[in-house]
């Protein structure tokens, strides 16, 4: 095949981004559109799913002004992960879709995993009952708002929304269906057993496709709209996550990952199927093997939340620029104070949805660097915690973890986290890794690369900057870790109103 363009169509929270990536993994030229996103209730997140489609096509067109549309072999998706549209059947959305942020279902989760049987949810899907996959949101809407179940025809994750305007059918991959909550891990199917909980049958569900798949292809009328060409084929990606993942050639035990952007996830890849408190189990984006995979809700969603929201900052890259600078001449640890990153629950290994963020240590001598620091710390003590436990209990031997997403930039959250974490921290050249995987996807799907796994060995992410432990500062975190472990326990009565 003479054709090197592989589009990766990367769909997250805030904003549609499409990149084109050639065989080595350069990317050819971007386009990009924010998404908004609405809050119409405390704790409620929901956006237009037409808005999706909207963002794809302004960016799609966007990067057709800087790389020939008309060239290129395959598209594959990225896409949020976690939150659902609802749809008929012929694709018109009766309600907003709703979020991974979403915070509505927390009284309902107890509930339905007393259903099922909350060791059955986990031993099916890999996931501890919590409020972040969309299995609890439908069980809320199942007894709070049936009309919309009733009028549902399709239940589609955004990947599976985008494909069926790109090619008319519903379609998406089994790493975009995985995180929903409903997906049986090992058989690579919907789960009969939660889907019948819930009365849904899987008809209402997309199509599954293993990553890489050809979904479909482009039609006449997705081609006018957005400067693709009629036929190329639509492969399928997987959830941002999983992509991110890829693009930095998580693709072999020891490897890992961490993405620093809106939540903070880490993942390490392990070929067989383990399941535990300390991470949630995901399918890796090679379809074979699995991602042990660890996530802090509250990632640079906090840092942006303090900048702006208590020190009054406009959020801009100088504000955070001088907070750096600042924060840097302070030693691990700061002032002495210490911050529980719970500012949107907690995931793994606590999964308590009630868990509130709180800062211990203040004086009059704190100031805004060392609160800023403090964010930084108990984000990556957190992580600390997660990886002890997650190397424990699997075995898995993590060497390195490749850093990726937005926070990634800041030089001095990466050493913090090479010394909290006592690994190397690789930061990649791209922070798109979501779309670098979706692209890697496309690649492979079209027949260029023989495998997702060899498109990940020609295209996979580059390094710009590597972060080593520093010995005394790695000594300072260990003795930190002892005290941010004894947070959560000691406030957690308060948070639960005892």
């Amino acid at each position: 095949m003479s054709r090197e363009i592989f589009i990766g169509l990367d769909a997250s929270t805030t904003s549609v981004k499409a990149v084109a990536w050639d065989s080595s993994g350069r990317a050819l030229g971007e386009g990009r559109r924010d998404l908004s996103l609405s809050n119409p209730a405390p704790g409620r997140y929901e956006q237009d799913p037409d808005d999706w489609w909207r963002a794809a096509a302004a960016a799609l067109r966007g990067l057709g002004e800087r790389t020939d549309l008309g060239g290129a072999a395959a598209l594959a998706i990225s896409n949020q992960r976690e939150t659902v549209g609802f749809f008929t059947a012929r694709g018109e959305p009766v309600h907003p879709a709703i979020l991974w942020l979403d915070e509505r279902c927390a009284d309902a989760v107890a509930g339905f995993a007393d259903e099922v049987g909350a060791e059955a949810i986990h031993d099916i899907t890999g996931k501890h009952p919590d409020i972040t996959p969309v299995a609890y949101r439908l069980a809320w809407m199942r007894d709070n708002q049936p009309e919309v179940l009733r009028r549902t025809g399709m239940f589609a994750d955004a990947q599976a929304a985008l494909v069926f305007r790109l090619t008319g059918e519903f379609a998406t991959s089994w790493t975009s269906a995985d995180p929903m909550g409903y997906w049986d891990l090992r058989r690579r199917e919907w789960s009969a057993p939660i889907l019948s909980a819930l009365g849904i049958s899987a008809e209402r569900l997309p199509r599954a496709e293993r990553p890489g798949a050809k979904l479909g292809e482009v039609s006449p009328a997705a081609a006018a709209e957005t400067g693709l060409s009629a036929g190329t084929p639509v492969v399928a990606g997987g959830g941002d996550g999983q992509c991110a993942g890829l693009g930095a050639e998580v693709i072999r035990p020891g490897a890992a990952y961490l993405n620093i952007g809106t939540a903070i996830v880490l993942g390490a890849h392990q070929a067989g199927f383990a399941r535990g408190d300390a991470w949630r189990t995901m399918t890796a984006m090679t379809g074979d093997g699995f991602i042990m995979e660890s996530c802090l809700r509250a990632g640079t969603f906090l840092l942006n939340w303090l900048v702006c929201d208590i020190f009054g900052l406009s959020g801009d890259a100088a504000d955070f620029a001088g907070l750096e600078e600042k924060a840097a001449r302070l030693p691990p640890g700061g002032g002495g104070e210490l911050l529980l990153p719970h500012w949107s629950g907690a995931m793994n290994p606590h999964w308590d949805s009630a868990a509130k963020g709180a800062v211990a240590g203040l004086s009059g001598g704190t100031r805004r660097e060392h609160l800023y620091r403090a964010a930084l710390e108990g984000a990556a003590l957190e992580k600390a915690m997660c990886v002890e436990l997650l190397e424990r209990e699997t075995g898995v031997d993590i060497e390195e973890f490749r850093a990726v997403g937005g926070g990634a930039h800041s030089d001095l959250w990466c050493q913090i986290f090479a010394d909290a974490l006592g690994k190397n921290i690789r930061r990649l050249e791209t922070v798109e890794a979501s779309a670098l995987g979706a692209g890697m996807a496309a690649a492979a799907g079209c027949g260029f690369f023989r495998s997702i796994a060899e498109a990940a060995g020609s295209m996979g992410g580059k390094t710009a900057a590597v972060f080593h432990p520093r010995p005394d500062a790695a000594e300072r975190y260990r003795r930190l870790a002892g005290r941010h472990r004894r947070m959560y326990p000691a406030v957690r009565g308060v948070f639960h109103g005892r």
